[in-house]
């Protein structure tokens, strides 16, 4: 289980000298039309994010793994994914970059396509049963093998005693190696996305019942 800073208390340093180990942050997207109090938030959490992995590196080691979920390429390209997407972990990688670690990529192109594509269909309120049944049951297939995939890049690439950087979204169930110590950066601004989150879905259903 990953051991989430801030909620424990603190172990010796030495006893996390050896070994593999990751470091896996939440993935937040900036949602469509965000209003600046969840920039705000956004700003805040990419943040106290980037200290605590700071700080983590200064008590173990540098970051030498990159891996990020939605990025199929490596190198330059990877780069470039990244910067694509609308989350603010791309200032964090970068950082990492320049300190001379390397990006593994974890999607499999086909796999993440598959994904893509099931997400679009499901997203359009399908009329028929059947058919919502048969695509959601191959996109838990896909989603099933994506993860499986990421443990297997994982295992393959994180050498004895390097530190990793996991960037995928929270809901994942990613098994990952057992040997391979697993630390959550959970900054005090994730706990106010979840609130801000909880919030707009709360009034969000009263809109749609009162309709």
């Amino acid at each position: 289980m990953a051991k989430k800073l801030g909620k424990v208390k603190k172990p010796s340093v030495k006893k996390f000298e050896k070994g593999r180990k990751l470091f896996f942050l939440p993935l937040v997207f900036t949602m469509e039309k965000a209003d600046t109090e969840f920039k705000e938030i956004l700003d805040r959490y990419w943040r106290q994010s980037r200290e605590q992995i700071n700080n983590l590196e200064e008590k173990l080691t540098q970051v030498k793994r990159v891996y990020h979920e939605w990025v199929a390429d490596s190198g330059e390209q990877a780069v470039k994914a990244i910067d694509e997407l609308t989350a603010g972990s791309k200032d964090i990688v970068k950082e990492c970059l320049e300190r001379h670690a390397e990006i593994q990529p974890i999607e499999g192109r086909d796999l993440l396509n598959e994904h893509i594509d099931c997400s679009r269909c499901l997203s359009l309120g399908l009329l028929s049963r059947k058919i919502f049944t048969q695509i959601y049951q191959f996109y838990s297939e896909v989603q099933k093998k994506r993860q499986e995939r990421v443990a297997e890049i994982i295992n393959e690439t994180l050498k004895d005693d390097e530190v990793g950087l996991l960037v995928m979204g929270e809901g994942h169930q990613v098994q990952f190696p057992p040997d391979i110590q697993v630390f959550y950066i959970a900054p005090p601004a994730l706990d106010e996305i979840r609130r801000y989150l909880r919030e707009k879905s709360s009034q969000s259903k009263e809109t749609t019942d009162k309709g």
